[in-house]
């Protein structure tokens, strides 16, 4: 596959679970805003601007320009219509790849989220411009899944969907559990306290985890079984050794098409992340600590984006011919 059709895909890819993540991110802090008191408002805006690695010196805590920031501005680069338009950019490059459903889709989402006044009328109401966010890439993706033929342009988007969703999981609990453990310190095995129940409620929620994990845990919240869901489940699709193991297999498929140096290098990385996720305990990684394991997580992530780069867009000539 050619270099510019394999990385437009991966970033199409990229940019739309992007896209959805801060959509929903954002609707799950806007409805505890309305369950928690109004002082808690700029610590909770603040830690979603940090899940996002967004600058804001000011730490605004109007709700128009926190909306503004995070959903409706195209000029901030965290900013859901950002993403949109980036995706819909980079899916423009590859029409002739993807399938006219595909196309229509997210067509028609760019146009629906760059059709919205930034004026202040599309801040009213917010949570109905999420949920279509939200549903508009669950619909691209059935369509990517049911109308594409499942070969190597499909993997490339599997590795941008999963890439992204395994480092937005781990800036999420990254940024809950850092901030709930710098105050009073409580114990994994401890319930939060009431003040705190809808915030840890919320973590799930933003990794769409709520109801799968009280499936398998109960609606009884501890921080253990929250660590133990989110990174190490092998079946929840927003977990991060599951994103890892999908990551793994599409570069597998990638693999067996395309052999080389650089494409064997890339496997090896995501298959040591892959080994370590599933040979490891909740209590080991609790143990060695938590963020350790996160920021191992993230900087891993990132050298399999480095090494996919490297292996299939910047790679000289010579690369090319190897077998």
């Amino acid at each position: 596959m050619l270099s510019r059709v394999a990385d437009s895909l991966f970033w199409m890819s990229r940019y739309l679970e992007r896209a959805e993540q801060i959509a929903r991110l954002v609707h799950v802090h806007l409805n505890l805003r309305l369950e928690q008191p109004a002082e808690m408002n700029a610590t909770r805006w603040s830690r979603v601007r940090a899940t996002l690695n967004l600058d804001d010196p000011s730490g605004s805590e109007d709700l128009a320009e926190v909306l503004d920031q995070m959903c409706f501005n195209p000029g901030s680069r965290s900013s859901i219509v950002n993403a949109i338009m980036a995706a819909r950019a980079n899916a423009r490059q590859v029409r002739e790849q993807i399938s006219s459903e595909m196309w229509e889709q997210i067509n028609r989402l760019y146009h629906h989220v760059r059709s919205l006044p930034h004026d202040g009328g599309a801040h009213a109401e917010p949570e109905e411009f999420l949920e279509s966010v939200m549903e508009g890439a669950h619909l691209f993706r059935g369509l990517t899944d049911s109308t594409m033929s499942h070969g190597h342009g499909w993997h490339f988007i599997q590795l941008g969907q999963f890439l992204e969703r395994s480092l937005n999981v781990a800036s999420i609990m990254h940024v809950h559990f850092q901030h709930f453990w710098e105050t009073p310190l409580p114990a994994f095995d401890d319930e939060p306290s009431a003040m705190d129940y809808p915030e840890w409620i919320g973590i799930l929620k933003s990794a769409t985890a709520f109801e799968a994990y009280c499936k398998v845990h109960t609606p009884r919240i501890l921080p253990r079984h929250v660590a133990d869901f989110l990174l190490l489940s092998p079946v929840f699709p927003h977990s991060i050794r599951f994103s890892v193991e999908r990551m793994q297999h599409a570069l597998v498929q990638i693999c067996e098409e395309s052999p080389s140096r650089r494409v064997s290098k890339v496997l090896r990385l995501a298959g040591r992340l892959q080994a370590v996720l599933s040979y490891s305990q909740v209590d080991e990684v609790l143990g060695a600590g938590l963020d350790q394991t996160l920021g191992d997580v993230r900087r891993q992530t990132m050298q399999i984006h480095a090494g996919l780069h490297q292996a299939f867009i910047s790679y000289p000539v010579e690369a090319a011919l190897e077998v």
